[in-house]
């Protein structure tokens, strides 16, 4: 025995969207450290706290947040956080690669959500860092929709091999 759903119908006789209701878009700007610093004793210095609307378009078929854009909420968080560097990070001649990124799904992401993404300093390379990061509920940081951490390792672009970490970014990591 087959259970049917009770679909409404708009006037031209395709089944109509639950309607839903929209939060706000997320005015909150982003908030860099302007020295890394630790959050606890003996947690990784924090680095930034970025905003990050849920957007309709990020639902999958299953009516919540697909999990490659977890991957892409990071994304815009890490150069969120470059772009505040006071200095270079990227030239014609050196550029970041995402090299490794580990994430642990935690709990599904509803829309409309508002989240905040935070990011730590895990580790400073000569070539690379490691950034921890984690998403947040803005309105209750207590909940965790991921975390895990991603590897940027700075290449020469003309060679393709690793190159010196540049100096703001070294700083922006307070090392």
């Amino acid at each position: 025995m087959t259970r049917r759903r009770k679909k409404t119908e708009d006037a031209a006789g395709t089944p109509a969207a639950k309607p839903r209701r929209r939060k706000p878009a997320n005015t909150q700007p982003p908030t860099p450290a302007s020295a890394a610093q630790p959050v606890a004793d003996g947690a990784p210095p924090l680095l930034m706290r970025a905003p990050i609307p849920v957007r309709w378009r990020d639902l999958d078929a299953f009516n919540h947040v697909n999990n490659a854009n977890y991957l892409t909420f990071l994304e815009e968080a890490r150069l969120q956080w470059l772009q505040s560097l006071p200095g270079p990070w990227v030239s014609e001649d050196v550029a970041p690669v995402l090299a490794a990124v580990q994430i642990n799904y935690r709990r599904p992401i509803e829309w409309p959500a508002q989240l905040i993404v935070e990011l730590y300093g895990e580790r400073v390379g000569n070539t690379s860092i490691t950034i921890g990061h984690r998403i947040v509920a803005e309105n209750d940081r207590g909940i965790v929709y991921c975390d895990g951490n991603a590897v940027l390792v700075w290449i020469d672009r003309h060679s393709g091999k690793a190159a010196e970490l540049p100096d703001a970014v070294r700083r922006g990591c307070g090392g």
